[in-house]
């Protein structure tokens, strides 16, 4: 199984072996991972932002066009930004290291 590592806000690291085909949002949700994802990965909001360690972001697959638009709304936006909903854990991804935004911003609520 590929191992995900998600570092909270408080830089507490935990990692996750999970099998393939699970998107972030869903491996983090399983594991009380603190990520809110409140479009339910609908691809709707934006508050499954991640930031992606610089050393595995050129493994990922391109965002699509929808996703580039709704990462412009996330707070605290980074070049290595992406929607934890729309990254699915492969056995490619495995080692990948993301770090929770301290913020988040919920349009549905604002």
């Amino acid at each position: 199984m590929p191992r995900v590592t998600f570092v909270a806000q408080d830089g507490n690291r935990v990692e996750i072996d999970a099998p393939e085909g699970l998107s972030l949002l869903e491996i983090a949700r399983k594991h009380d991972i603190d990520i809110e994802g409140a479009c339910e990965g609908s691809l709707a909001c934006s508050t499954c932002h991640v930031i992606v360690d610089p050393d595995d972001f050129e493994r990922l697959e391109e965002p699509t066009e929808d996703e580039e638009d709704m990462l412009d709304l996330a707070f605290g936006l980074t070049r290595t930004s992406r929607l934890g909903c729309q990254i699915v854990l492969t056995e490619e991804l495995d080692g990948l290291t993301v770090t929770l935004p301290v913020e988040t911003r919920n349009l549905l609520l604002d």
